[in-house]
């Protein structure tokens, strides 16, 4: 009995003390090695062109993070320009102010592989960014484009119905990029599983609108009966659905496109029939994978080059039915979020 009361005094006496003392927790050495890692670090953007809605988006959203954690941003503009895009990797490797990431918009599998080395080898660590490419950058963020090309096909077959013509024609980007090459695998893995659908023409529309409706307009000269038509890009799809609409087929021919959810882009357009489906990116989201890697890796202390990962963006087909107040992105919205700062 005594031991048991000298065991109780002594819990007592102890937790008195651990009441009546302050205590203190060391100091969390993550906000110090975090900023030591980032702050003044460089980024830049060189997306395909500035005046698109997903590089105009992928820039606000960096911008606003890379400048929160102590970091500079840019972009560069080759306005569609391969050989501008090139000389704009080749001046931010020779600058006296060499960006710490390149975050580079590929035109297609091979053009800038020999220059993302000479970055990696400068010790500039290389993201890609939507379009894979035939060079293991640090990191890729984007889509897996033979998945969405299956939810393409997924979507244009389900708009057909089983009692359609089961009539497919496709709008090619070109073939030379990879965003193109891997979706057109994607919907042909899809149409093999359902051999009573046939592709019955594939034009390339070359990712332009004027280009896309001449085409299409010619496909359906030929195929007026055709079910679906699956754009590469909401950027020319513009110019397959005035085709569609000045053959007076509105209605008759569900048209799927792929696209960066931008509101005016994408779900305006699903709203008033123009688009039946589109498989769009949550560009936010896909910019905040970027931005996540981007400090991973600056705070790794890994060489540039010796990192390969891949971070692949959710993705669905979208349709009307489907459509909720934040299915999409506004990019007036973000413009003016920019202009009031």
């Amino acid at each position: 009995m005594r031991l048991l009361r000298a065991l109780i005094a002594a819990a007592t006496a102890l937790a008195v003390t651990a009441f009546a003392a302050p205590s203190f927790a060391a100091d969390d050495p993550g906000p110090a090695a975090y900023a030591k890692a980032l702050n003044g670090k460089r980024v830049m953007l060189v997306p395909l062109a500035m005046g698109f809605d997903l590089a105009q988006g992928w820039a606000h959203y960096l911008k606003k993070e890379v400048e929160a954690w102590g970091g500079t941003f840019e972009t560069r503009d080759p306005n569609w320009v391969v050989d501008a895009g090139a000389q704009a990797i080749t001046d931010a490797i020779a600058s006296d102010t060499r960006p710490d990431v390149l975050i580079i918009h590929a035109p297609d599998l091979n053009s800038y592989s020999k220059l993302m080395k000479k970055a990696q080898a400068a010790g500039t660590y290389v993201l890609l960014v939507d379009n894979p490419a035939n060079f293991p950058a640090d990191a890729f963020v984007g889509s897996d484009w033979d998945k969405l090309g299956q939810l393409e096909a997924e979507a244009a077959i389900k708009g057909c119905g089983e009692n359609s013509s089961k009539k497919i024609g496709l709008v090619q980007g070109d073939q030379a990029n990879s965003s193109s090459l891997y979706q057109y695998a994607g919907i042909m893995k899809v149409l093999e599983k359902h051999p009573d659908f046939q592709v019955v023409a594939k034009p390339d529309s070359n990712w332009d609108a004027t280009t896309s409706r001449n085409v299409t307009t010619t496909m359906l000269q030929q195929h007026p009966d055709i079910c679906s038509i699956i754009d590469f890009w909401d950027g020319d799809a513009t110019g397959a659905s005035a085709a569609i609409r000045d053959a007076k087929l509105d209605g008759k021919v569900f048209l799927v496109t792929t696209g960066g959810g931008e509101k005016a882009a994408d779900c305006d357009k699903l709203n008033d029939g123009t688009y039946g489906a589109v498989v769009m990116t949550d560009l936010a989201r896909q910019s905040g994978d970027m931005n996540a890697i981007i400090k991973f890796l600056l705070q790794s202390g890994q060489p540039a080059g010796t990192s390969h990962t891949y971070i692949y963006t959710l993705e669905k087909a979208t349709t009307k039915a489907d459509l909720k107040p934040d299915s999409c992105w506004d990019l007036k919205a973000l413009q003016a979020e920019a202009a009031a700062k």
